[in-house]
C-alpha cells in the first residue's frame, strides 16, 4: 500500500474554491453560515470543523509578476489549506480514547463514533487545524478522503481542482515534482517560491506539502511547527527535579524532628 500525500501549488491556484465545495459535498460537511467576514473575499476564514479545505486569499500591494492584470492593480495570491496529516501527529498522540488513528495511506483519521469531545487534539495540533463541532462537541478535520482512497479514487478536492493546483499521489513522487516545479519557477524568474515541507522539525514531515511565494506565515504555515511531545522530556525532567527536592525536604524535616525529640 503506497503512502500518499497532497502537494498544493499556490502559484497555480486561482481562488475558485472548487476544492472547498467538493470537500463539503462529498463528506456532507455543514455550511459555514455564509457570514461576510469583511476580510477581502475570503469568508470561510480558516480550516475548522466545518471547513476541511480552505482557500486563503492573500491581498498584497502591487508587485510586478505577483498578480493583478495591471501594474496599479492589487496583487493576489491564493492557496488551498488543509490538515497536514503530520508524520508525528500531536493530535493522535494526545487522544485519550483512541479515536484518532493512522491509516494505511499515511493519513491521520478521526473516528467520530469514538471521539468523546475532550478537545485534547485541538490544543495539540501545531497548525490549529482540528476544531470541535459546536453542535455536538466532537472534533473534526480532513479525513484525507479515506473512503475514496480505499476504492482507488483520489480525494474530492484534488479531483475538482481545475488548474491542478492540488496534486495527489505517492509522497516521494510529489516531493520530486515539487523540486522540479521549484526549479521551473526559478528559471522563470520567480525567486521567492519555496517548498513548505517541515521534515526537519519534530512533526517529521507532513502528508500535505505546499509551494508558496514569500513568507509561509502569510499562508498560515508556521515556519517551525513542533509536536507537543517534543517538550515531554523537559517536562518530566522538571517534575523529577521538583519531586526530588520535595523528597529531600521531607526527609530533612523528619531528621530534624527526630533530633529534637531525641534531646
Amino acid at each position: 500500500m503506497s503512502v500518499t500525500a497532497f502537494l498544493t501549488d499556490s502559484t497555480l491556484c486561482i481562488g475558485c474554491k472548487a476544492c472547498e465545495v467538493a470537500c463539503k459535498e462529498w463528506n456532507g460537511v455543514d455550511e459555514d453560515g455564509l457570514e461576510w467576514s469583511g476580510f477581502s473575499y475570503d469568508n470561510t476564514g480558516a480550516v475548522g470543523a466545518s471547513t476541511w479545505r480552505h482557500v486563503k486569499f492573500v491581498e498584497q500591494p502591487p508587485a510586478p509578476g505577483l498578480g493583478g492584470n495591471a501594474g496599479e492593480s492589487a496583487s493576489w495570491t491564493f492557496s488551498s489549506d488543509v490538515c497536514k496529516h503530520c508524520e508525528e501527529a500531536g493530535c493522535l498522540e494526545a487522544c485519550p480514547t483512541g479515536s484518532i488513528v493512522r491509516t494505511e495511506f499515511g493519513g491521520v483519521f478521526i473516528q467520530p463514533d469514538v471521539c468523546n469531545g475532550c478537545g485534547y487534539c485541538v490544543t495539540s495540533c501545531p497548525f490549529g487545524v482540528v476544531e470541535r463541532n459546536q453542535k455536538d462537541g466532537r472534533a473534526f478535520k480532513c479525513t484525507f478522503c479515506y473512503d475514496r482512497q480505499k476504492v482507488g479514487l483520489v480525494p474530492a478536492c484534488a479531483k475538482a481542482c481545475p488548474t491542478e493546483s492540488i496534486k495527489f499521489g505517492e509522497i516521494e513522487d510529489l516531493r520530486e515534482k515539487a523540486r522540479s516545479r521549484l526549479a521551473e519557477l526559478r528559471r522563470r524568474g520567480i525567486e521567492d517560491a519555496t517548498i513548505y515541507d517541515p521534515s526537519d522539525t519534530s512533526v517529521r514531515g507532513t502528508h500535505a506539502m505546499f509551494i508558496v511565494r514569500g513568507d509561509p506565515r502569510t499562508y498560515n504555515l508556521p515556519p517551525s511547527p513542533e509536536a507537543p511531545t517534543k517538550y515531554l522530556k523537559k517536562a518530566w525532567a522538571s517534575s523529577a527535579v521538583a519531586a526530588g527536592l520535595l523528597l529531600a525536604g521531607t526527609l530533612a524535616a523528619f531528621i530534624s524532628d527526630g533530633r529534637r525529640n531525641g534531646r
